[in-house]
C-alpha cells in the first residue's frame, strides 16, 4: 500500500520530467536563418501542428520551399474530395491554407515507415536537386532522434540539418498531462522505446 500510494505521489513530476526532457530537444535553435527547402516529417497524429509551423517558417522567408515526406497512411473521409486523402495530402493542404503555393510544395512519394528512412530519402531528393541546406520540422518529443537520424544519416553529403519543432499542446499534448491519453503513451513512452531502438541499431 505504501509503495502504491509512494508512486501515486512520485509519477506526475517523473512524467513531466521524462516528457519535457524530450521536450526540451526542441529547444536549441539550431536551424539556419535561411535554407533552400523545409522539409515536414510525416505524423498522421501531429500532421496540422507541423504543417501550419512549416507554413510560418515559408512565409518568415525561412525557406523558398517545403518539402513533406510521405508514410502513406490514409486520412478519414473528404466530402469534397469523395475518397479518403493519405495524411501527407491533407499536410499539403494545410501548407497551402497557411499560405504555401501549391508550386512550392513538392512530396516525396516513396513511402516510408520510419524516421531512419525518411533521413535516407531526404538525403537521396536534397543530392538529386543540388540542395545544401534543409530546416527538418516536427513535434518536440520526435525531436532529440530526429535530429540524430537526419545528422547520421547526412553526415558526409555536405548538406547541412537544422531542425525547427512544435512545442507541445498544440495536436502533440502538454507535458504535465500527457499520460492521461493514449497519445500520449504513444508519443512519449513510445518515443523512449524508440530513442532505445535507434540507439543500438542505429548507431
Amino acid at each position: 500500500m505504501l509503495f502504491v500510494l509512494a508512486l501515486l505521489v512520485a509519477w506526475p513530476p517523473l512524467a513531466w520530467g521524462g516528457a519535457s526532457w524530450l521536450a526540451a530537444g526542441a529547444d536549441r535553435g539550431d536551424a539556419a536563418a535561411r535554407a533552400d527547402a523545409i522539409v515536414v516529417l510525416a505524423g498522421s497524429s501531429t500532421y496540422v501542428e507541423r504543417a501550419r509551423k512549416a507554413a510560418a517558417l515559408f512565409r518568415d522567408g525561412r525557406a523558398p520551399g517545403v518539402v513533406l515526406t510521405n508514410d502513406n497512411l490514409v486520412g478519414g473521409w473528404s466530402e469534397a474530395e469523395q475518397r479518403n486523402p493519405l495524411f501527407v495530402e491533407r499536410a499539403a493542404e494545410e501548407l497551402r491554407r497557411g499560405g504555401v503555393p501549391a508550386e512550392r510544395i513538392e512530396i516525396i512519394w516513396r513511402p516510408v515507415s520510419s524516421t531512419h528512412e525518411e533521413a535516407a530519402r531526404v538525403r537521396e531528393y536534397a543530392a538529386a536537386r543540388g540542395l545544401r541546406s534543409l530546416t527538418v520540422v516536427t513535434s518536440a518529443y520526435h525531436a532529440r532522434r530526429a535530429r540524430r537520424t537526419f545528422r547520421r544519416v547526412l553526415s558526409g553529403s555536405g548538406i547541412a540539418v537544422g531542425l525547427e519543432a512544435v512545442a507541445p499542446g498544440e495536436q502533440s499534448p502538454p507535458t504535465a498531462t500527457w499520460w492521461l491519453g493514449r497519445l500520449g503513451w504513444r508519443m512519449v513512452a513510445g518515443e523512449y522505446v524508440k530513442l532505445v531502438y535507434y540507439w543500438l541499431f542505429h548507431s
